[in-house]
């Protein structure tokens, strides 16, 4: 069973771009042999959505005060307002209705808030409807010692624009490098229920052991007790399961599919 409509559509605006990249389960390549064998929960997280980088490489340098900013062909560093891709505006103008031409979104942005920049990643999306798009840091991947994302929910099946996000710089007197070929963020598709005060508001809170059911404790005796009393238990038994459960289908993707998106037979 396949959704008939795509549950994401990435909109290339600029063309220099790299296109979304599926997310890998090795974390680029920085998971450890063992986890990405034995714990699923973590491959998982990281195959979760796609990858998405800058349009092109570029410096960022922050004084304390001004943010300055630099790329190939630039003689000198210039002082960070909001500046336009290389030749975008154009494009953008030749390409948009009349109605819609001088309204290219910028590159880079320096916010308000000291040490915040806004950065655009060349696309636009399109999510189906009641679905979300979370922009945020690489999943199970070191962070950068010089920046941090922000985390972001777009409501992409209603507002249409481009794919931002925010940076806070931690550095400051260093240029701090961006690569067009290194993933800046990832991109996870969600519910919007899934955040729904209704989901959230109404979920509930065990505050004491006492709360458990029998039924609790007999999945916590054989996802805990069982494996540890058996001699004969090889590691990783979670993540086997998990891999057979995948494979037999999610027992919710029908029901998903009815309520949020067309199936195709």
């Amino acid at each position: 069973m396949s959704f008939a409509t795509p549950c994401v559509t990435f909109h290339r605006m600029i063309e220099a771009a790299p296109l979304p990249v599926r997310a890998d389960r090795s974390g680029l390549g920085s998971l450890p042999i063992r986890a990405m064998r034995h714990c699923d929960a973590l491959a998982s997280a990281s195959g979760f959505g796609w990858h998405l980088h800058a349009p092109m490489d570029f410096r960022l340098l922050w004084d304390g005060a001004q943010i300055w900013w630099h790329c190939d062909g630039l003689e000198d560093w210039l002082p960070l307002g909001a500046a336009q891709f290389p030749h975008f505006a154009a494009q953008f103008d030749a390409a948009a209705p009349e109605a819609v031409r001088g309204y290219a979104p910028p590159f880079l942005t320096a916010l308000q808030e000291p040490g915040l920049v806004q950065l655009w990643t060349g696309l636009a999306a399109r999510t189906a409807p009641g679905w979300s798009l979370l922009l945020r840091p690489l999943a199970n991947v070191p962070r950068h010692p010089c920046y941090e994302p922000y985390e972001g929910l777009v409501e992409a099946d209603h507002w249409f624009g481009p794919l931002f996000t925010n940076l806070r710089l931690t550095r400051t007197g260093i240029p701090i490098e961006f690569r067009r070929a290194e993933p800046l963020l990832q991109a996870q598709p969600v519910p919007q229920m899934a955040y729904s005060e209704t989901v959230l508001g109404g979920a509930g809170v065990t505050v004491a052991m006492d709360a458990l059911t029998d039924t609790d404790w007999a999945d916590y005796h054989r996802a805990i007790v069982a494996p540890n009393q058996d001699p004969a238990h090889r590691f990783g038994g979670y993540a086997a399961e998990a891999r057979r459960r995948r494979r037999g289908g999610c027992p919710h993707l029908a029901r998903m599919a009815a309520e949020a998106l067309p199936v195709a037979p």
